[in-house]
C-alpha cells in the first residue's frame, strides 16, 4: 500500500474552517472570558494579568517566577512589570530563594488574597455561564481533553 505523501493528507484552514479548528475556538473563548472578567477587576485597579497572577499564587505557594510566568500564560518581562505593580500595591511580595541566590520566588501577601477571594466569585461566576447547558460527564471529558491537548503541546516540566 502506498503511503499518502504529507502535503496531500494536510488540511488548509479553509478546509477546516474556523469554527472547527481548536486552537481558534479556544482562543476565542479565553478572550471572551478574559473581556467578560476585565469589566469585574478593573474598579480593584487589576488587569487581567494581575489576576492570573494572584490566582496562581492563591493556590500554588512561593512559586519562582519563571513557574509563575508559565501557569499565568505570560512572558516572564510583561510578568515582571505585573509584579512590580502587585508590590507597589501591597498584594505580591518577591523574595531571594533561600537554596539559589540568582532566583526570585513571589509570594501573595494577605491584602492580595483579600482582592483575590474578592474576585474569585466573579471568575467562578464567569466559568459557571461557560459551562450552562453542558452536563457534568461532558463537562469532565472535556477537562480531561484539554488536559490531554496540554500534555500534547509540554514545554516545561509543570
Amino acid at each position: 500500500m502506498k503511503e499518502k505523501s504529507r502535503k496531500s493528507s494536510t488540511q488548509t484552514l479553509g478546509e477546516i474552517g474556523l469554527d472547527n479548528f481548536a486552537t481558534y475556538l479556544m482562543n476565542r473563548i479565553a478572550a471572551r472570558y478574559n473581556a467578560q472578567m476585565s469589566e469585574q477587576i478593573s474598579n480593584l485597579g487589576l488587569n487581567t494579568l494581575k489576576m492570573r497572577a494572584l490566582a496562581v499564587l492563591s493556590i500554588i505557594e512561593s512559586p519562582l517566577i519563571s513557574e509563575l510566568a508559565v501557569y499565568s500564560v505570560t512572558e516572564k518581562s510583561t510578568l515582571s512589570r505585573a509584579l512590580d505593580a502587585l508590590e507597589e500595591d501591597g498584594l505580591a511580595q518577591r523574595s531571594v530563594d533561600p537554596c539559589d541566590s540568582r532566583a526570585v520566588r513571589v509570594k501573595i501577601t494577605g491584602a492580595g488574597r483579600d482582592v483575590f477571594d474578592g474576585v474569585w466569585p466573579h471568575m467562578f461566576e464567569a466559568y459557571q455561564t461557560m459551562f450552562e447547558g453542558i452536563d457534568d460527564d461532558e463537562r469532565h471529558a472535556f477537562i480531561g481533553t484539554l488536559k490531554k491537548l496540554l500534555r500534547n503541546t509540554k514545554v516545561h516540566d509543570f
